[in-house]
């Protein structure tokens, strides 16, 4: 009886984590997209600059590098556990929940990461509207893939094996 209950409440978490982590790839891509066009022009004759990263972004701030990387790796992991959610929500029985448990928990882990260096990102303050989106949809998915976490295995408890 509980586990039917949470399924809808499971199914609309799944729903909106699968729409926020494609944002992200959108931004995340724009992101990628930018620094590449407008990089550092590195080959013969070219001095490195001074204070060269290999994961500079001509937008942002020091932590911008890091944080659109791993905010687009927690992406594509998110969408691939989004993937194998609506399969287990599809099934929604016991042999479906260890999948979609471990990707959810891989592509929470992912995005708890991401949401670190956007916390370093927001301290150190220079940053556009873009970026800020970005970070504000990583903190939130932070909160909403745990709860669809603990959906199915609330669901998951409450039925008999």
């Amino acid at each position: 009886m509980a586990g039917e209950q949470m399924k809808p409440i499971a199914g609309l978490l799944l729903v909106l984590n699968f729409c926020m982590y494609v944002i992200i790839l959108g931004i995340g891509g724009w992101a990628m997209n930018r620094a590449i066009d407008h990089g550092f022009i590195i080959g013969p004759g070219f001095d490195l600059p001074a204070h060269f990263s290999p994961v500079y972004f001509p937008m942002g701030n020091a932590a911008t590098g890091f944080f659109v990387v791993f905010a687009m790796i927690a992406g594509v992991v998110g969408v691939a556990s989004a993937i194998t959610g609506l399969n287990h929500l599809r099934i929604w029985n016991i042999d479906s929940l260890p999948v979609a448990a471990s990707a959810a928990t891989i592509a929470w882990s992912l995005t708890l990461l991401a949401m670190g260096f956007a916390c370093k990102e927001i301290e150190l303050r220079i940053r556009n509207a873009r970026l800020r989106t970005m970070e504000a949809f990583l903190i939130i998915l932070a909160a909403t893939q745990l709860l669809y976490i603990a959906a199915i295995h609330g669901a998951s408890s409450r039925r008999r094996i």
